[in-house]
């Protein structure tokens, strides 16, 4: 699964974070009320392609969610700073031409460290695995059980 050398270099083969498969198009939504604090496009090859950050007040605690493999249109008329309401449509879920050259899916994952750049790394050495687990809390959390 992870042949690009994004991952192979480093040994990066342990999956932070979750990835929700839906068709290209899908909407995206926010699930608290929050901002946008950084986007871009991260497009190496099985990178993210366009990606949103966010930072959220939740239930006490600051998180930051990385919102990955997005429409390039989701990009668009956003702004830093801009406020998002809990439900409000935040993104649309990209095609492979777009999306870092992944079957259409959203790759969703919080930090409890500001990220300094629009990106999070989506997958870890073993070596830092335990780290992750630490840095990134399991997206559960304000998903709920997704079965």
């Amino acid at each position: 699964m992870y042949e690009q050398d994004l991952f192979t270099k480093e040994g990066r083969f342990f999956h932070i974070g979750i990835d929700l498969g839906a068709p290209a198009g899908t909407e995206v939504f926010a699930f608290a009320q929050g901002a946008i604090i950084n986007m871009g496009v991260n497009n190496a090859p099985g990178d993210y392609g366009p990606t949103l950050i966010t930072e959220h007040d939740y239930e006490g605690r600051q998180l930051y969610a990385l919102w990955g493999h997005l429409k390039k249109e989701s990009l668009l008329g956003k702004t830093i700073g801009q406020k998002l309401e809990i439900g409000e449509q935040i993104a649309w879920l990209g095609d492979e031409s777009e999306n870092g050259g992944w079957p259409p899916h959203l790759h969703f994952q919080l930090s409890r460290e500001k990220p300094e750049v629009c990106d999070m790394p989506g997958t870890v050495n073993d070596e830092d695995r335990e780290k992750a687990l630490v840095r990134f809390p399991d997206p559960r959390l304000v998903l709920g059980p997704i079965y």
